[in-house]
C-alpha cells in the first residue's frame, strides 16, 4: 500500500477506502496468526511440566501446581510485564527506521530483567516457608519450595526470551517465533520424559525441563537474529549504551509490569478466596475450569493485541498518526467480531465443556450454567486487551496501570467480594465481579483511545526515540 506521511485520512477517504482496510486487515491478521500459535506453544511449556509430574501421585502434582502458580505470580509475569516496554520502544524506533536502537533497546531490557530475576530469585529460594506463613500444608508447601528451586534457572532464561519475542515482533518477524516455540514444544515433552523418568530427578526433573526448554528456545531466536538478513540492520553486537538510560528504560518498564501484573494478580486472588466459599472443593474446581478456557481463548485477542501494538508503535514512529488511527479502528471491530464468535462457540458446547474435565455431574451441571456468563465477559475482555495493546504501542503503560488498578481492585474484587459471599451467588457472583472491572477497564481505555490526538502521539513517539539517539545519529 503506498501513502504518503500524513495522507491516510484523504485516501481512505475516497473510493480507495475499503482497500486501505483490506490491506490493514490483512497485516493484522498476518502479525496475529503466528502471535496467537506461539503463545499457546510457549504457555504449553509449564503445563507440559505439570502433566508429567501428575503422574508420579497426588502430592507431587499438588507441590508443582502450587509453586507453577507461585511462580506465575510473583516472577515470570513480572518479566514479561517489564519486557512489554519493548512494544513501544522497539516498535516506534522501528518504525522510525531507528534500527540501530532496536539492539540497545533489547540488551539494556535483558539487564534489567536479568537483575530484576536476581531478586525473585531470593523469593524463590524461600518458597516452602513463605506457602507455611500462609498456612499451606506442610507436606504440599515443601513440595512446592523444591520444585520452585529448579526452576531457578528458567527465571534467569525466561526474561532474554522475552526480549527476544518483543524485538521481532516490533519488526514485523512472527514466522521465526512461532517456528520457535513450536520446536520448543515438542522438544519439552521428550526432555521432560527423559529427566523426569530416566534420570531419577522425577518431579525436580520437570521443573529443570522448562529452564532446558525456555534455553533452547531463546537460543534458537538468537541465532536467528545472529544470522537472518531481515536482522541485518536491527543486531548489534554487545554495546555499553545497554547500560545507558537505564532510569528512563524504568519510568516505562515499571508502569508496563504493573499494568501486566494488575490484572493477572486479580484472577488468582478470585481462585485463592474461592476456597473460602461454601463447598470450597466444587467452587475451587468450577473457577479453575473457568480460568482454563478463558486463558485459552484469551490467547486469540491476546496475540491480535500485540499485532496491534506492533502497528500502531510502528506507524507512529513512522510519523502516520492517521494510519496508526485507521488501525486502532480495524482492530476494535475485529475484537468484537472474535468476540461474538468464540461467545457464541462457547455458549454452543456449554452441555458438553464440563465433561472435558471432570466425570463429576455437579461440576459439569455448573460449567454449564457458567458458560454463557463467561462468553459475555470474553466479548468485554476481546476489546480491553486490544486497547491495552494501543496503550503499550502508544506509550500509555502508566495510565494502563492506573486504569487496571481502579478497574481491579476498586471496582471488580470489591463487587466479586460482594456478589460470591453478601449476595451468596458464589462462583456466579465472583466471576460477574469479573465482568464489572472488564467493563470499566474496557470503557476508561475506550474513551482514552477516542479522545487521543494522533498528531500529538506521533509526535511524543518521535521526541521518545531521538531522545535515545546520540547527536550523530540524529545527524545522520
Amino acid at each position: 500500500m503506498d501513502m504518503d506521511e500524513g495522507s491516510g485520512v484523504e485516501k481512505t477517504a475516497g473510493e480507495g477506502e475499503g482497500l486501505v482496510v483490506t490491506e490493514e486487515v490483512r497485516k493484522q491478521l498476518y502479525l496475529a496468526g503466528p502471535l496467537i500459535v506461539s503463545w499457546l506453544l510457549q504457555n504449553s511449556v509449564r503445563m507440559i511440566s505439570v502433566m508429567f509430574v501428575g503422574h508420579l501421585g497426588e502430592l507431587a502434582l499438588s507441590g508443582a501446581s502450587m509453586a507453577t502458580s507461585f511462580a506465575s505470580v510473583t516472577g515470570f509475569s513480572l518479566l514479561m510485564g517489564m519486557a512489554t516496554s519493548l512494544d513501544t520502544l522497539c516498535g516506534q524506533a522501528f518504525g522510525a527506521k531507528q534500527h540501530h536502537l532496536l539492539g540497545i533497546y533489547k540488551q539494556r531490557a535483558i539487564l534489567v530483567l536479568t537483575l530484576m530475576s536476581v531478586g525473585v530469585a531470593v523469593v524463590w529460594w524461600y518458597t516452602g516457608k513463605i506457602l507455611l506463613l500462609f498456612g499451606q500444608d506442610p507436606e504440599i508447601a515443601a513440595g512446592a519450595g523444591s520444585y520452585i528451586r529448579w526452576m531457578i534457572p528458567a527465571l534467569f532464561v525466561y526474561g532474554p526470551l522475552q526480549c527476544h519475542f518483543r524485538f521481532l515482533q516490533s519488526q514485523n518477524i512472527v514466522l521465526p517465533v512461532m517456528l520457535s516455540s513450536g520446536v520448543t514444544a515438542l522438544n519439552h515433552v521428550l526432555v521432560c520424559w527423559v529427566l523426569v523418568y530416566k534420570t531419577g530427578l522425577g518431579y525436580k526433573g520437570a521443573a529443570l525441563a522448562t529452564a532446558i526448554s525456555y534455553l533452547t528456545n531463546v537460543s534458537i531466536l538468537a541465532i536467528y537474529v545472529r544470522l537472518a538478513p531481515a536482522c541485518e540492520n536491527t543486531r548489534r553486537g554487545f554495546s555499553k549504551e545497554a547500560f545507558h538510560g537505564i532510569p528512563r528504560f524504568l519510568r516505562l518498564g515499571v508502569p508496563s509490569a504493573l499494568m501486566f501484573c494488575l490484572e493477572w494478580w486479580s484472577y488468582e486472588l478470585l481462585v485463592i478466596v474461592s476456597g473460602l466459599l461454601p463447598n470450597p472443593k466444587l467452587a475451587t474446581s468450577v473457577l479453575s475450569i473457568l480460568l482454563n478456557t478463558g486463558t485459552l481463548a484469551f490467547m486469540i485477542p491476546f496475540g491480535l493485541s500485540a499485532a496491534i501494538s506492533t502497528r500502531v508503535s510502528n506507524e507512529l514512529g513512522a510519523g502516520r498518526p492517521q494510519a496508526a488511527r485507521l488501525a486502532t479502528r480495524v482492530v476494535m471491530v475485529l475484537a468484537i467480531v472474535i468476540g461474538i464468535l468464540v461467545g457464541v462457540a462457547m455458549i454452543l458446547v456449554r452441555n458438553l465443556w464440563g465433561h472435558v474435565y471432570s466425570n463429576e455431574a455437579e461440576v459439569v451441571k455448573n460449567i454449564s450454567k457458567m458458560m454463557p456468563i463467561l462468553a459475555a465477559s470474553f466479548l468485554f475482555d476481546c476489546v480491553q486487551c486490544v486497547l491495552s495493546g494501543i496503550a503499550r504501542g502508544c506509550g500509555w503503560q502508566k495510565i494502563g496501570a492506573w486504569v487496571n488498578l481502579g478497574a481491579y481492585y476498586l471496582i471488580g474484587i470489591p463487587a466479586a467480594f460482594c456478589l460470591g459471599f453478601l449476595y451468596h451467588l458464589g462462583v456466579m457472583g465472583l466471576w460477574l465481579g469479573v465482568i464489572c472491572a472488564l467493563v470499566v477497564q474496557m470503557l476508561l481505555l475506550l474513551a482514552i483511545t477516542l479522545r487521543s490526538n494522533w498528531e500529538k502521539e506521533a509526535s511524543k513517539a518521535k521526541d521518545r526515540i531521538f531522545s535515545s539517539s546520540h547527536p550523530v545519529d540524529m545527524t545522520a
